[in-house]
Protein backbone atom coordinates (compact mmCIF):
# COMPACT_ATOMS: atom_id res chain seq x y z
CA UNK A 1 0.00 0.00 0.00
CA UNK A 2 1.23 3.24 -1.10
CA UNK A 3 0.18 6.80 -0.90
CA UNK A 4 0.13 6.89 -4.63
CA UNK A 5 -2.13 3.73 -4.61
CA UNK A 6 -4.20 5.55 -2.64
CA UNK A 7 -3.66 8.80 -4.27
CA UNK A 8 -5.32 6.58 -7.53
CA UNK A 9 -8.26 4.95 -6.13
CA UNK A 10 -9.53 8.40 -4.69
CA UNK A 11 -9.15 10.33 -7.76
CA UNK A 12 -11.17 7.13 -9.66
CA UNK A 13 -14.05 7.94 -6.84
CA UNK A 14 -14.23 11.53 -8.03
CA UNK A 15 -12.25 12.73 -4.65
CA UNK A 16 -8.65 14.51 -4.78
CA UNK A 17 -6.38 13.47 -1.82
CA UNK A 18 -5.04 17.10 0.16
CA UNK A 19 -2.72 16.08 2.53
CA UNK A 20 -1.29 13.17 4.84
CA UNK A 21 -0.10 13.03 8.23
CA UNK A 22 1.21 10.78 10.43
CA UNK A 23 -0.13 10.49 14.15
CA UNK A 24 0.02 7.85 17.04
CA UNK A 25 1.14 5.47 14.91
CA UNK A 26 -0.93 5.45 12.35
CA UNK A 27 -1.76 7.28 9.18
CA UNK A 28 -4.81 9.97 8.08
CA UNK A 29 -5.10 10.60 4.74
CA UNK A 30 -7.29 13.80 4.01
CA UNK A 31 -9.61 13.76 0.93
CA UNK A 32 -11.47 16.72 -0.52
CA UNK A 33 -13.67 18.09 -3.75
CA UNK A 34 -11.40 18.39 -6.88
CA UNK A 35 -12.13 18.57 -11.01
CA UNK A 36 -13.92 15.32 -10.67
CA UNK A 37 -15.88 15.72 -7.91
CA UNK A 38 -18.61 17.39 -9.44
CA UNK A 39 -19.39 14.54 -12.36
CA UNK A 40 -19.01 11.98 -9.84
CA UNK A 41 -21.29 13.18 -7.49
CA UNK A 42 -24.39 14.79 -10.03
CA UNK A 43 -24.16 10.98 -11.47
CA UNK A 44 -24.81 9.44 -8.14
CA UNK A 45 -27.74 7.76 -6.60
CA UNK A 46 -27.07 10.09 -3.67
CA UNK A 47 -27.70 13.21 -5.90
CA UNK A 48 -30.15 11.99 -8.32
CA UNK A 49 -32.98 10.79 -5.24
CA UNK A 50 -33.59 14.21 -4.22
CA UNK A 51 -33.02 13.28 -0.86
CA UNK A 52 -31.59 16.12 1.51
CA UNK A 53 -27.71 16.05 2.37
CA UNK A 54 -26.68 14.43 -0.74
CA UNK A 55 -22.56 15.56 -0.49
CA UNK A 56 -22.80 13.99 2.58
CA UNK A 57 -24.45 10.81 1.73
CA UNK A 58 -21.97 10.98 -1.49
CA UNK A 59 -18.95 11.19 1.31
CA UNK A 60 -19.52 8.71 3.49
CA UNK A 61 -20.22 5.78 1.03
CA UNK A 62 -17.26 6.68 -1.16
CA UNK A 63 -14.90 7.57 1.69
CA UNK A 64 -16.35 4.16 3.50
CA UNK A 65 -15.39 2.30 0.16
CA UNK A 66 -11.87 3.55 0.05
CA UNK A 67 -11.67 2.67 3.68
CA UNK A 68 -12.91 -0.87 3.10
CA UNK A 69 -10.30 -1.19 0.39
CA UNK A 70 -7.49 -0.02 2.05
CA UNK A 71 -7.75 -2.21 5.20
CA UNK A 72 -8.38 1.56 7.48
CA UNK A 73 -11.35 3.01 8.79
CA UNK A 74 -13.01 6.34 8.45
CA UNK A 75 -14.26 10.04 9.94
CA UNK A 76 -16.21 12.56 8.95
CA UNK A 77 -16.64 16.59 9.54
CA UNK A 78 -20.16 15.71 10.47
CA UNK A 79 -19.22 13.01 13.49
CA UNK A 80 -19.71 14.21 16.58
CA UNK A 81 -19.94 15.35 18.83
CA UNK A 82 -17.19 15.56 19.65
CA UNK A 83 -16.07 16.12 16.14
CA UNK A 84 -12.73 14.94 14.67
CA UNK A 85 -9.91 17.52 14.55
CA UNK A 86 -9.62 18.25 10.89
CA UNK A 87 -8.25 21.52 10.65
CA UNK A 88 -5.30 20.79 12.81
CA UNK A 89 -5.23 17.43 10.48
CA UNK A 90 -5.17 19.66 7.82
CA UNK A 91 -2.46 22.42 8.85
CA UNK A 92 -0.10 19.48 10.31
CA UNK A 93 -0.33 17.76 7.18
CA UNK A 94 1.73 20.92 5.57
CA UNK A 95 -0.58 21.17 2.71
CA UNK A 96 -2.84 23.91 3.93
CA UNK A 97 -1.65 27.31 5.36
CA UNK A 98 -4.11 30.65 6.26
CA UNK A 99 -5.06 32.96 4.46
CA UNK A 100 -5.43 36.64 4.47
CA UNK A 101 -9.22 36.46 5.23
CA UNK A 102 -8.74 33.65 8.06
CA UNK A 103 -9.97 30.18 5.98
CA UNK A 104 -7.69 27.80 4.93
CA UNK A 105 -5.84 27.94 1.52
CA UNK A 106 -4.74 25.02 -0.48
CA UNK A 107 -2.33 24.91 -3.02
CA UNK A 108 -4.48 22.73 -5.66
CA UNK A 109 -7.62 24.45 -5.03
CA UNK A 110 -6.95 27.51 -3.70
CA UNK A 111 -9.76 28.94 -1.20
CA UNK A 112 -12.44 26.46 -2.82
CA UNK A 113 -11.77 23.74 0.27
CA UNK A 114 -14.38 21.66 1.36
CA UNK A 115 -12.74 18.35 2.95
CA UNK A 116 -15.34 15.54 2.70
CA UNK A 117 -13.76 12.96 4.97
CA UNK A 118 -10.03 10.90 6.05
CA UNK A 119 -8.78 7.29 5.97
CA UNK A 120 -7.48 6.33 8.69
CA UNK A 121 -4.67 3.73 8.15
CA UNK A 122 -3.94 1.71 11.55
CA UNK A 123 0.21 1.83 10.31
CA UNK A 124 2.57 4.35 9.06
CA UNK A 125 3.30 4.00 5.39
CA UNK A 126 5.94 6.73 3.92
CA UNK A 127 4.58 10.10 2.88
CA UNK A 128 6.88 12.61 1.21
CA UNK A 129 8.89 15.36 2.85
CA UNK A 130 6.66 18.06 3.53
CA UNK A 131 8.25 21.14 1.00
CA UNK A 132 5.04 22.84 0.04
CA UNK A 133 4.98 26.74 1.03
CA UNK A 134 1.47 28.58 1.26
CA UNK A 135 0.55 29.96 -2.08
CA UNK A 136 -0.35 32.95 -0.73
CA UNK A 137 3.58 33.48 -0.35
CA UNK A 138 3.63 35.26 -3.64
CA UNK A 139 -0.01 36.44 -4.24
CA UNK A 140 -0.81 40.01 -3.58
CA UNK A 141 -4.19 39.05 -1.92
CA UNK A 142 -7.37 39.83 -3.95
CA UNK A 143 -9.07 37.73 -1.80
CA UNK A 144 -8.70 40.74 1.26
CA UNK A 145 -10.63 43.21 -0.46
CA UNK A 146 -13.27 41.10 -2.60
CA UNK A 147 -15.94 40.61 0.05
CA UNK A 148 -18.81 43.40 -0.33
CA UNK A 149 -19.30 43.59 3.25
CA UNK A 150 -15.58 42.88 4.90
CA UNK A 151 -17.17 39.53 6.49
CA UNK A 152 -13.18 37.79 6.45
CA UNK A 153 -9.88 38.78 7.60
CA UNK A 154 -7.44 36.43 9.52
CA UNK A 155 -6.97 39.52 12.35
CA UNK A 156 -11.12 40.26 12.70
CA UNK A 157 -12.27 36.48 12.52
CA UNK A 158 -15.76 35.72 10.06
CA UNK A 159 -18.34 38.07 10.76
CA UNK A 160 -21.25 35.68 10.29
CA UNK A 161 -24.36 37.64 10.93
CA UNK A 162 -23.01 40.28 8.41
CA UNK A 163 -22.12 37.39 5.69
CA UNK A 164 -25.64 35.82 6.10
CA UNK A 165 -27.37 39.38 5.66
CA UNK A 166 -25.38 39.95 3.07
CA UNK A 167 -26.63 36.94 1.20
CA UNK A 168 -30.33 37.63 1.70
CA UNK A 169 -29.63 40.56 -0.64
CA UNK A 170 -29.90 41.03 -4.50
CA UNK A 171 -26.40 42.10 -4.42
CA UNK A 172 -25.69 38.44 -2.27
CA UNK A 173 -27.74 36.59 -5.22
CA UNK A 174 -24.38 36.10 -6.97
CA UNK A 175 -22.40 34.48 -4.18
CA UNK A 176 -25.46 32.40 -3.48
CA UNK A 177 -25.21 31.16 -7.03
CA UNK A 178 -21.21 31.12 -8.17
CA UNK A 179 -20.08 30.65 -4.45
CA UNK A 180 -18.17 32.63 -2.29
CA UNK A 181 -16.86 36.47 -4.02
CA UNK A 182 -13.57 36.36 -1.81
CA UNK A 183 -13.31 32.54 -2.34
CA UNK A 184 -13.59 32.89 -6.31
CA UNK A 185 -11.22 35.93 -6.24
CA UNK A 186 -8.42 33.13 -4.99
CA UNK A 187 -6.13 33.04 -8.25
CA UNK A 188 -5.76 29.07 -7.52
CA UNK A 189 -9.39 28.90 -6.61
CA UNK A 190 -9.72 28.32 -10.53
CA UNK A 191 -7.72 24.91 -9.92
CA UNK A 192 -10.44 23.51 -8.60
CA UNK A 193 -12.41 23.14 -11.09
CA UNK A 194 -15.69 23.93 -9.20
CA UNK A 195 -18.82 24.74 -11.28
CA UNK A 196 -21.22 26.92 -10.84
CA UNK A 197 -23.79 24.47 -10.15
CA UNK A 198 -21.53 23.00 -7.34
CA UNK A 199 -20.52 26.42 -5.69
CA UNK A 200 -24.65 26.62 -5.64
CA UNK A 201 -25.55 23.44 -4.02
CA UNK A 202 -22.44 24.26 -1.41
CA UNK A 203 -24.39 27.49 -1.00
CA UNK A 204 -27.55 26.37 -0.14
CA UNK A 205 -26.03 24.08 2.36
CA UNK A 206 -24.54 26.67 4.41
CA UNK A 207 -27.48 29.04 3.40
CA UNK A 208 -30.45 27.83 2.85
Amino acid sequence: MTLESIQTAAADAGLLTMGALHEDGKTIVLFGTGPEFWAALSASPEYLDGKKHPVDRWSKRTVGELANAFDGTCRFPSDGPPYPPFIRWALESGQFFQSPVGMMVHPEVGLMISLRGALILPTEIPLPQQGTSSPCLTCEAPCATACPVDALGADTGYNVAACHAFLDTEDGSECMSRGCIARRACPHSAKSGRTDAQSALHMRSFHP
